[in-house]
């Protein structure tokens, strides 16, 4: 796979998978992909930011999104965040009206979400490429293989995490890591925040009082979720 120099603090538990058929076969689709001028986002060096930014050792929050942002300028390769100067996107719109409504934050003016992942929150999304305006392309070329270790490493360890399952896509991702829902952790799940069915439930899940009085009781600090 291209574009894998993994963060150490990752790295015993992600580079055996890098090794596997699955793995190999994303690099060299990757690879072709670009060779027929595709473009791919997020860009070359930003594929592996969630893990680069938020080190294994310092994950307090885990919260699982689909796949890169499709548009131009958007990705940077963090879930639900985009780069500073671009449109706040609607589900991340939505995320800051339920923070408003739980713990009282103002809404940002922006969608940049590096200083959640800076301070534990890691921000992985299922697949961590796709094609430039098309949703979902890369999804099953081996990215879930290499996500799905990255989450399992979180689970194993035994500093108490919360898990903020956001939609259908991310709850069935979680439910593929052995012994998740009998270890330490707090896993919380509502609906997806984007338009459609924000209001089924997302709206007053109340994920991030909860996560910060979880930590807190637990002695790990709490989260400013302040952007």
């Amino acid at each position: 796979m291209t574009d894998t120099s993994l963060p150490e603090s990752w790295r015993p538990a992600l580079e055996p998978v890098l090794q596997s058929p699955p793995l190999r076969a994303l690099g060299g689709f990757l690879q072709a992909e670009e060779r027929a001028g595709k473009v791919i986002y997020p860009p070359r060096g930003t594929r592996l930011a969630a893990l680069e930014t938020t080190p294994l050792d310092a994950v307090r929050v885990v919260i699982l999104g689909q796949d890169p942002y499709h548009g131009p300028g958007q990705a940077h390769g963090l879930a639900f965040s985009v780069q500073n100067g671009v449109k706040v996107p609607p589900s991340l719109v939505n995320i800051y009206k339920e923070l408003e409504s739980d713990i009282g934050l103002p809404r940002a003016a922006h969608g940049n979400l590096t200083r959640w992942a800076e301070q534990g929150v890691l921000l992985l999304n299922n697949a961590l490429t796709v094609e430039a305006a098309n949703a979902g392309s890369h999804q099953n070329r081996g990215w879930e293989q290499f996500t799905d270790a990255a989450v399992a490493a979180v689970a194993a360890r035994a500093e108490p995490t919360v898990f903020m399952l956001w939609g259908s896509h991310a709850q069935k991702k979680a439910a593929r890591v052995p012994g998740l829902a009998d270890g330490p952790h707090l896993v919380l799940k509502a609906p997806h925040p984007s338009p459609l069915s924000a209001y089924s439930g997302f709206f007053g899940c109340k994920h991030f009082s909860q996560a910060n009085a979880f930590l807190e009781s637990h002695g790990r600090g709490t989260i400013d979720w302040q952007v």
